[in-house]
């Protein structure tokens, strides 16, 4: 399976990890590693940031274009 890198860390890192993480999805994939986007944050946000990808990989609203 396909699995993304999630890139940099920057500003509008959770917009940019979930657009990341849908294109991934719907390209047939099933992962993506955000390291930085995730823990070089404070702890709440990036749980919700790692919570926000886990959500699209789990919806079936999400699939294979």
């Amino acid at each position: 399976g396909l699995i993304n890198s999630g890139g940099a860390s920057g500003e509008n890192d959770l917009q940019q990890a979930v657009k990341t993480a849908v294109i991934n999805k719907r390209a047939g994939g099933c992962g993506l590693i955000s390291g930085r986007k995730a823990f070089q944050r404070p702890m709440d946000e990036g749980i919700g940031l790692l919570n926000s990808i886990q959500d699209v990989y789990l919806t079936e609203e999400v699939s294979i274009a």
